[in-house]
Protein backbone atom coordinates (compact mmCIF):
# COMPACT_ATOMS: atom_id res chain seq x y z
CA UNK A 1 0.00 0.00 0.00
CA UNK A 2 1.37 3.33 -0.93
CA UNK A 3 2.03 5.71 1.85
CA UNK A 4 -0.57 8.80 1.82
CA UNK A 5 1.71 12.31 1.83
CA UNK A 6 1.03 15.95 1.27
CA UNK A 7 -1.40 16.57 -1.49
CA UNK A 8 1.05 19.60 -2.44
CA UNK A 9 3.73 16.92 -3.17
CA UNK A 10 4.60 16.28 -7.05
CA UNK A 11 4.90 12.08 -6.42
CA UNK A 12 6.10 11.56 -9.48
CA UNK A 13 9.58 13.43 -8.29
CA UNK A 14 11.73 10.95 -6.52
CA UNK A 15 13.74 13.59 -5.79
CA UNK A 16 10.81 15.87 -4.09
CA UNK A 17 9.34 12.44 -2.40
CA UNK A 18 12.50 12.09 -0.56
CA UNK A 19 12.53 15.41 0.48
CA UNK A 20 8.98 15.20 1.77
CA UNK A 21 9.82 12.19 3.88
CA UNK A 22 13.50 12.97 5.00
CA UNK A 23 13.46 16.30 5.48
CA UNK A 24 10.47 18.68 5.00
CA UNK A 25 9.17 19.71 8.49
CA UNK A 26 11.93 17.68 10.20
CA UNK A 27 13.86 20.09 13.36
CA UNK A 28 16.93 21.28 12.26
CA UNK A 29 19.81 22.12 15.07
CA UNK A 30 22.65 22.17 12.60
CA UNK A 31 24.10 25.52 11.59
CA UNK A 32 25.44 24.96 8.06
CA UNK A 33 21.60 23.49 7.51
CA UNK A 34 20.28 26.76 8.42
CA UNK A 35 22.25 28.53 6.52
CA UNK A 36 21.44 26.17 3.38
CA UNK A 37 17.56 25.96 3.73
CA UNK A 38 17.63 30.21 4.29
CA UNK A 39 19.54 30.52 0.54
CA UNK A 40 18.05 27.80 -0.59
CA UNK A 41 14.74 29.43 0.27
CA UNK A 42 15.78 32.77 -0.85
CA UNK A 43 16.99 31.45 -4.48
CA UNK A 44 13.84 29.79 -4.60
CA UNK A 45 11.60 33.20 -4.67
CA UNK A 46 9.41 33.44 -8.06
CA UNK A 47 10.35 29.57 -8.68
CA UNK A 48 9.61 26.07 -7.78
CA UNK A 49 10.81 23.95 -4.91
CA UNK A 50 11.53 21.36 -7.58
CA UNK A 51 13.32 23.41 -9.62
CA UNK A 52 15.92 24.48 -6.71
CA UNK A 53 15.82 20.35 -5.33
CA UNK A 54 17.12 20.04 -8.80
CA UNK A 55 19.81 22.36 -8.19
CA UNK A 56 20.90 21.71 -4.67
CA UNK A 57 23.85 19.36 -5.15
CA UNK A 58 25.34 22.80 -7.58
CA UNK A 59 24.61 24.95 -4.94
CA UNK A 60 26.38 22.48 -2.16
CA UNK A 61 28.94 22.39 -3.98
CA UNK A 62 29.72 26.40 -4.82
CA UNK A 63 28.70 27.66 -1.80
CA UNK A 64 31.15 25.67 0.13
CA UNK A 65 28.63 23.52 1.76
CA UNK A 66 27.02 26.24 3.49
CA UNK A 67 30.26 27.32 5.36
CA UNK A 68 28.86 30.74 6.70
CA UNK A 69 32.47 31.48 7.13
CA UNK A 70 33.93 30.63 3.49
CA UNK A 71 30.88 32.19 1.84
CA UNK A 72 31.33 35.45 3.45
CA UNK A 73 34.48 35.93 1.86
CA UNK A 74 33.46 35.30 -2.08
CA UNK A 75 34.69 38.31 -3.96
CA UNK A 76 32.88 40.13 -6.42
CA UNK A 77 35.66 38.00 -8.70
CA UNK A 78 33.51 34.74 -7.44
CA UNK A 79 30.18 36.56 -8.13
CA UNK A 80 30.97 37.10 -11.48
CA UNK A 81 31.79 33.61 -11.80
CA UNK A 82 28.73 32.25 -10.18
CA UNK A 83 26.33 33.80 -12.80
CA UNK A 84 27.93 32.07 -15.21
CA UNK A 85 27.31 28.88 -13.81
CA UNK A 86 24.41 26.85 -15.46
CA UNK A 87 23.62 24.10 -12.21
CA UNK A 88 22.40 27.42 -9.86
CA UNK A 89 19.90 30.15 -10.02
CA UNK A 90 21.73 33.00 -12.08
CA UNK A 91 20.32 35.98 -10.43
CA UNK A 92 22.72 38.65 -9.36
CA UNK A 93 20.95 39.76 -6.65
CA UNK A 94 20.30 36.41 -5.06
CA UNK A 95 24.28 35.46 -5.28
CA UNK A 96 24.72 38.16 -3.80
CA UNK A 97 22.37 37.90 -1.13
CA UNK A 98 23.93 34.86 -0.10
CA UNK A 99 27.05 36.73 0.54
CA UNK A 100 25.50 39.43 2.32
CA UNK A 101 23.50 36.66 4.63
CA UNK A 102 26.95 34.79 5.57
CA UNK A 103 28.39 37.75 7.05
CA UNK A 104 25.01 38.57 8.88
CA UNK A 105 24.56 34.97 10.13
CA UNK A 106 27.89 34.84 11.10
CA UNK A 107 27.45 37.94 13.51
CA UNK A 108 24.23 35.82 15.10
CA UNK A 109 26.21 33.20 15.92
CA UNK A 110 28.99 35.34 17.57
CA UNK A 111 26.04 36.69 19.50
CA UNK A 112 23.79 33.78 20.19
CA UNK A 113 26.76 31.13 20.64
CA UNK A 114 24.98 29.23 17.24
CA UNK A 115 22.34 30.56 14.77
CA UNK A 116 19.78 27.71 15.78
CA UNK A 117 19.64 29.04 19.38
CA UNK A 118 18.69 32.58 17.95
CA UNK A 119 16.17 30.99 15.92
CA UNK A 120 14.84 28.77 17.96
CA UNK A 121 14.39 30.96 20.82
CA UNK A 122 12.15 33.08 18.41
CA UNK A 123 9.48 29.68 18.20
CA UNK A 124 9.53 29.29 22.02
CA UNK A 125 12.54 26.24 21.49
CA UNK A 126 9.64 24.07 20.02
CA UNK A 127 7.38 23.37 16.77
CA UNK A 128 4.45 25.32 16.59
CA UNK A 129 1.60 25.21 13.84
CA UNK A 130 -0.24 21.99 12.33
CA UNK A 131 -2.94 22.55 9.51
CA UNK A 132 -5.77 20.61 8.96
CA UNK A 133 -6.10 21.01 4.81
CA UNK A 134 -3.93 22.51 2.53
CA UNK A 135 -6.32 25.18 2.15
CA UNK A 136 -5.29 26.35 5.74
CA UNK A 137 -1.94 26.34 5.36
CA UNK A 138 -1.02 30.14 5.34
CA UNK A 139 1.74 31.78 3.39
CA UNK A 140 2.86 33.56 6.17
CA UNK A 141 2.59 34.50 10.10
CA UNK A 142 2.55 36.92 12.89
CA UNK A 143 6.02 34.57 13.61
CA UNK A 144 6.88 34.63 10.57
CA UNK A 145 6.46 38.32 9.79
CA UNK A 146 8.80 38.70 13.13
CA UNK A 147 11.38 36.58 12.22
CA UNK A 148 11.58 38.36 8.90
CA UNK A 149 11.68 41.76 10.02
CA UNK A 150 14.22 41.07 13.11
CA UNK A 151 16.50 39.49 10.65
CA UNK A 152 16.34 42.09 7.97
CA UNK A 153 17.35 44.57 10.76
CA UNK A 154 20.25 42.69 11.49
CA UNK A 155 20.97 43.16 7.65
CA UNK A 156 19.93 39.59 6.27
CA UNK A 157 18.45 40.21 2.22
CA UNK A 158 15.98 37.83 0.67
CA UNK A 159 13.99 37.06 4.03
CA UNK A 160 10.51 38.54 2.95
CA UNK A 161 7.60 36.58 5.74
CA UNK A 162 6.64 34.39 2.30
CA UNK A 163 10.52 33.46 2.37
CA UNK A 164 10.89 33.24 6.15
CA UNK A 165 7.60 30.85 6.69
CA UNK A 166 9.04 28.72 4.35
CA UNK A 167 12.06 28.16 5.71
CA UNK A 168 9.71 27.29 9.01
CA UNK A 169 8.44 24.23 7.41
CA UNK A 170 11.42 22.95 6.16
CA UNK A 171 13.57 22.97 9.09
CA UNK A 172 10.67 22.24 11.42
CA UNK A 173 9.96 25.24 13.22
CA UNK A 174 6.38 24.64 11.82
CA UNK A 175 4.77 21.08 11.68
CA UNK A 176 2.78 21.38 8.42
CA UNK A 177 2.58 18.03 7.24
CA UNK A 178 -0.96 17.90 5.96
CA UNK A 179 -3.52 15.85 8.76
CA UNK A 180 -3.93 12.82 6.12
CA UNK A 181 -0.29 12.88 5.59
CA UNK A 182 1.62 9.74 7.36
CA UNK A 183 3.72 12.19 9.05
CA UNK A 184 0.66 14.35 9.64
CA UNK A 185 0.71 15.33 13.56
CA UNK A 186 3.48 13.18 14.72
CA UNK A 187 6.82 15.00 16.35
CA UNK A 188 9.56 14.35 13.69
CA UNK A 189 13.16 14.24 14.31
CA UNK A 190 16.07 14.54 11.93
CA UNK A 191 17.06 11.72 10.25
CA UNK A 192 20.50 13.31 8.99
Amino acid sequence: MTKKRCPWLNLKNPQYVEYHDREWGRPVHDDHKHFEMITLEGAQAGLSWETVLKKRERYREVFKNFDPVKVSKFSSAKVEKLMLDPGIIRNRLKIESTITNAKAFIKIQKEFGTFDKYIWNLVGAKTINSFETLEDYPTKTPTSDKISKDLKKRGFRFVGSTIIYAYMQACGMVQDHSKDCYLGGKKLRNLS
